[in-house]
């Protein structure tokens, strides 16, 4: 059973990462219910967005729903009192003090994944996880994972804790995680939530620009090999993108942001037909660019 579901609501490949959606609340609801009626049943928020308004939005919006969907939520960055930015804060008293906070927003008693957003190594880990397993244990959260793409962090949690999920950038443009995490994740059960797998839209047609450690012409020419195999595979490019990631058996879902009707149309397409990348069209694809690894937090 995937960890990141039950056995008669399991997450859907692609999911509603929440992030992207701006101040038109008309707009906002109306991209959320088209998703949810078309099979999209996991959404990512957190209490950072907006300053907790997505949450409201998201609450809102999903209430009548509620018990069909997968709600997500996220906790760990503080704002300043003046509003000027934020802080990181993962003690115990201020994760159980914003869960109640949440709960509220997302008009719901429970929140299926809560996730740590973010994290050190010189956090006081054991006293986060307690949070999260007092949250659980009082019915307010049903799981737990982290947001992170530091190998270090994500070592520990997946040694010290019960976390069912990892939040991470994975792409054909960012194949940091398959030097490692991925088959470690899978290997204990913990599926991977999949961000950023679009590469900011460059890999779907966006101009080229440098990007991570690529210049704008190694991602020129990656963004055209995956046009050349959507193609050749009678997929879009967006199939193939997310059919790339889809390919380790760790990916849960696959998270974006959506801020536009034709966007959730697209992504609506691909999830219908849903499918992992052959291995002949992923090895042409990893040929395309190289590969890199994470230098820091290992």
């Amino acid at each position: 059973m995937n960890p990141l579901g039950t056995s008669d609501l399991q997450i859907s490949p692609v999911s509603f990462g929440c992030m992207s959606l701006g101040e038109n609340a008309a707009l906002y609801r109306d991209l959320l219910r088209k998703a949810a009626e078309a099979g999209i049943n996991f959404f990512d928020t957190a209490d950072l967005y907006q300053k907790g308004l997505n949450e409201l939005y998201v609450g809102e919006t999903l209430k009548p729903i509620r018990k069909e969907v997968i709600l997500a939520t996220k906790v760990g960055n503080q704002w300043r009192p003046d509003g000027t930015g934020w802080d990181w804060n993962p003690s115990k008293a201020y994760i159980l003090k914003c869960a109640e906070q949440s709960l509220r927003r997302l008009k719901t008693d429970y929140i299926d994944l809560y996730q740590l957003h973010g994290g050190t190594i010189d956090d006081p880990i054991d006293e986060t996880i307690e949070a999260f397993e007092l949250l659980k244990k009082q019915g307010k959260i049903r799981w737990y994972g982290i947001s992170s793409i530091r190998p270090n962090v994500i070592r520990e949690y997946v040694k010290r804790s019960n976390i069912v999920s990892v939040m991470m950038q994975y792409s054909l443009l960012d194949r940091r995680p398959e030097e490692a995490l991925l088959d470690l994740l899978h290997q204990h059960g913990i599926g991977v939530i999949c961000r950023g797998a679009v590469a900011q839209g460059l890999l779907l047609g966006k101009p080229a620009a440098n990007y991570l450690q690529y210049t704008d012409g190694e991602v020129a020419r990656a963004a055209k090999t995956l046009a050349k195999v959507a193609t050749e595979s009678g997929l879009s490019k967006l199939e193939v993108a997310l059919g790339y990631v889809w390919a380790h058996p760790a990916v849960a879902t696959a998270a974006l942001g959506m801020r536009t009707s034709a966007q959730l149309d697209d992504a609506i397409l691909a999830l219908r037909h849903a499918k992992p990348l052959s291995d002949v069209h992923r090895a042409t694809l990893r040929q395309s660019v190289r590969s890199f690894h994470y230098d820091l937090h290992r």
